[in-house]
């Protein structure tokens, strides 16, 4: 468990941070900058569910989100280095993905078809999930370019898990919007 004492330990004032397996790493490093963006899309999820409480399904759905972006950064935050480290690390497992892509489905079965792209507009819930869901693309890519780096390990897992929020996301705006109903369609060229 996770015990928090002291908020401020000065040992980042010389713009590093330490990794949950010790290392220390620049504050700017793109593993940091990736779990950052997971935090932050994090916050924007809290933020949207300031407009869900009332719609009991999505905001549980979006509680659990939370605690598996949790997950997620602490996966993140402690790298495979491919020794045997001396204790179990939090990783993201294929049951979380499948647990989002059956939210997806479940949302989607109430939604029509597009007709067009929609725009990130709407209700206030809607237009929060869509800041939440361009904050987690972000992430996505984040992520992508760091498991580019050849010492540097992303599991499949967690990128499938981030790529499927984002789309769920997407699915969970549009269902905030009087499931597809009040949504705001783009018309190409309409100002032309």
């Amino acid at each position: 468990m996770v015990k928090l004492n002291k908020i401020y330990t000065r040992t980042g004032d010389n713009g590093t941070t330490g990794l949950v397996s010790g290392p220390r790493r620049l504050k700017s490093d793109l593993r940091v900058d990736a779990y950052g963006a997971i935090d932050e899309t994090n916050a924007f999820v809290g933020l949207a569910r300031q407009h869900t409480a009332d719609v009991v399904d999505l905001d549980a759905t979006l509680m659990r989100i939370q605690n598996d972006l949790f997950d997620l950064g602490a996966d993140l935050a402690t790298p495979d280095t491919g020794e045997t480290p001396q204790y179990e690390p939090l990783r993201i497992v294929a049951s979380q993905v499948t647990w989002l892509e059956t939210e997806i489905d479940r949302l989607n079965a109430d939604l029509e078809p597009l007709r067009s792209f929609v725009l990130p507009a709407g209700s206030a819930a809607s237009a929060a999930l869509h800041v939440a869901r361009t904050v987690a693309r972000r992430a996505e890519r984040q992520m992508v370019a760091l498991a580019q780096i050849e010492a540097e390990i992303v599991s499949r897992e967690a990128v499938a898990y981030i790529n499927r929020l984002s789309d769920f996301l997407f699915v969970a705006a549009r269902w905030a919007n009087e499931k597809g109903h009040a949504d705001v369609l783009w018309i190409p060229g309409k100002n032309r």
